[in-house]
């Protein structure tokens, strides 16, 4: 039975591993307060590619992709921001496969 058990985890594993991308943008006061190098910083660490940038509407975009764990913990990150900025919303979308993010991350 121990077959079926360690089946179930490599396929658990597996799908730990599989690399999900998406898209946040972030409004709040999130520009001139150093949003997208504390973002660089997260995404660095957490290994994953993309980018952020600053839009003219004030918000910031990210895109981001890696393992679905590491785009959980860097929506947290942004909902949090750095100790300068006021988070007001973070709004997620889906990016499709076929759109290639640069890795490693950057900030444009």
């Amino acid at each position: 039975m121990s077959g079926g058990t360690d089946a179930a985890r490599h396929a658990a594993q597996g799908n730990e591993a599989e690399v999900v991308q998406a898209r946040y943008v972030v409004r709040g006061r999130v520009q001139g307060v150093g949003f997208r190098w504390f973002v660089l910083h997260q995404a660095s660490a957490l290994d994953l590619g993309g980018y952020v940038r600053n839009l003219p509407d004030g918000s910031v975009e990210v895109l981001a992709s890696g393992a679905a764990a590491g785009l959980t913990r860097l929506e947290q990150a942004l909902h949090r921001g750095p100790s300068s900025a006021r988070v007001e919303n973070v709004e997620k979308s889906d990016v499709p496969h076929d759109v290639k993010l640069p890795k490693p991350f950057d900030v444009r």
